[in-house]
């Protein structure tokens, strides 16, 4: 037998009588499901709302469209300022309102003369959107333009189809001259007793996302993200990214149904949740920041419930961020940081009550420790009870709890809630319930300590599936929230009425 003959003999016998494991499939998503776009804007978590204007130079928060060009000369500009800014403080992305209601351009638009080229700054050959967009890309954050439907300038304005050319003819300027644009800004805002024309929202959305298809459009009904339906930056308790679009109607959405979403909705728009660190949009000399320790409690009732956080931090009438804005997302940042970056359930170890397909490697309980939504915890089917039991060597104090789904699965869980041992009892107590969860669930309640936590999901649209649990401790944020979105109301109620 030749050396040849002997080499493909023994290449083809088994090496074993082991038969290779074979892997049980993923579990099946359920419908409906994020876009690639949508996925990412939420994986951004906050975005920074940049709002700058003649309204920066003039006190105004609506501008009438007639105060002069000359009025907008930021003396000491600075985009790059802006967007070190927004990324030191841990926001991915930045939203700037190219145009407001009074309907001055912030950049060179060939369309109207009422832009940066008829005002001093830069001797009129300034262009804020480019300089931005510039930033942006250097800095590696998404950048995304407010173009306001709402124009008090034009003639135009109350001619619907001239109007409507205009509109689109600006947009076009502002997606096809910037580069990448990551998200597309739009509302229904307009003054009572205003001309009555209609905006063609599905030509514009179209023309959006034909000439920028990585871009997410925000209005009040979407289509790709939506208004949490208030201004104090707080999502419902329960927070479904499902939604029925059919159900909406931008500047006419139920509020109650903006807060929630839709249990049975077959769209995906998530929800999210602007404020402004200062009373009024744009900058006033005598308005100040919030404390970072109410930005905080914010980012618990809009991240912490499944929505994006934007956080308007409007540039002053120099062209800077002010120093007063930067300390407190310092602080705000600091308290974030502090809390969050040591999950004290990895000292744990973690068990379930089944595992799909029996295959702890691919969907067991270990998974829910790891960051990143390609790995998740996944129960057996058909099982009528979903528990995770975190187990530790000494006893853990703590008052937060965090949950995440793969939502590239789709969203699933309905209800659940936490239990700890007693150190005294021995006895299981429960110590809080939860709705929803989505990309990410943080509930804060009063502080605990046990060596013993199982996490239970009481009911789901079907099986449920888990990519990340944490538990924290934190000594530094107090209950707020109720005393926050009352006066951040009724700053807005304020801003409105004059």
């Amino acid at each position: 037998m030749s050396l040849i003959t002997l080499l493909f003999f023994f290449s083809i016998l088994p090496l074993s009588n082991s038969t290779p494991l074979k892997l049980k499939p993923n579990p099946l998503p359920i419908l409906p499901l994020p876009t690639s776009q949508q996925l990412q804007w939420q994986l951004g978590s906050m975005s920074m709302f940049l709002h700058f204007g003649p309204n920066t130079f003039t006190n105004s928060e609506w501008g009438t469209g007639k105060a002069n060009p000359s009025v907008f000369n930021p003396t000491h500009f600075n985009a790059t300022q802006w967007v070190q800014i927004a990324k030191d403080s841990g926001f991915s992305r930045v939203i700037l309102t190219a145009k407001h209601h009074d309907g001055f351009c912030l950049w060179p638009s060939d369309y109207t003369d009422y832009s940066v080229k008829s005002s001093p700054w830069r001797n009129g050959t300034g262009d804020v959107v480019a300089e931005l967009a510039s930033a942006a890309a250097d800095a590696g954050i998404g950048l995304g333009l407010y173009l306001s439907p709402w124009d008090r300038h034009d003639g135009s304005y109350g001619k619907t189809l001239e109007y409507n050319e205009f509109y689109l003819s600006q947009m076009t300027e502002l997606l096809t001259k910037y580069g990448e644009i990551k998200e597309v800004w739009l509302d229904g805002a307009k003054g009572e007793g205003e001309k009555d024309m209609a905006y063609f929202f599905d030509t514009w959305f179209s023309l959006i996302h034909q000439h920028q298809p990585g871009a997410v459009i925000f209005s009040d009904a979407g289509p790709d993200v939506r208004w949490i339906g208030d201004e104090a930056g707080f999502a419902g308790s329960t927070c479904w990214s499902l939604f029925n679009r059919t159900n909406a109607k931008i500047g006419d959405t139920d509020p109650l149904y903006s807060q929630e979403g839709d249990r049975f909705g077959e769209d995906w728009v998530p929800a999210e949740c602007d404020v402004s660190i200062r009373p009024g949009w744009f900058w006033h000399a005598l308005e100040s920041p919030k404390p970072a320790v109410k930005l905080l409690d914010i980012y618990y009732n809009s991240v912490g419930r499944n929505c994006l956080f934007l956080l308007n931090v409007p540039p002053n009438s120099s062209g800077l961020i002010s120093e007063q804005d930067i300390k407190v997302l310092e602080e705000f940042r600091k308290l974030k940081n502090s809390i969050f970056s040591n999950n004290l359930a990895r000292k744990a170890v973690v068990k379930s009550s089944s595992v799909r397909g029996g295959q702890d490697l691919q969907f067991g309980p270990k998974n829910v420790l790891e960051e990143g939504l390609d790995r998740y915890w996944a129960p057996e089917e058909n099982q009528k009870e979903w528990e995770l039991f975190l187990e530790f060597k000494d006893s853990v104090s703590f008052n937060v709890l965090e949950v995440r789904e793969p939502i590239q699965m789709g969203q699933r869980v309905a209800s659940f809630h936490l239990e700890v041992v007693n150190i005294r009892s021995g006895n299981w107590e429960r110590v809080v319930n939860g709705t929803t969860v989505g990309h990410k669930r943080l509930i804060k309640f009063p502080k605990v300590k046990s060596r013993s936590l199982k996490f239970v999901v009481d009911k789901a649209r079907t099986d449920p599936l888990i990519s990340y649990l944490g538990i924290y401790i934190d000594n530094l944020s107090r209950n707020t929230s109720k005393t926050i979105i009352t006066r951040t109301l009724q700053e807005q109620q304020q801003i409105h009425d004059s």
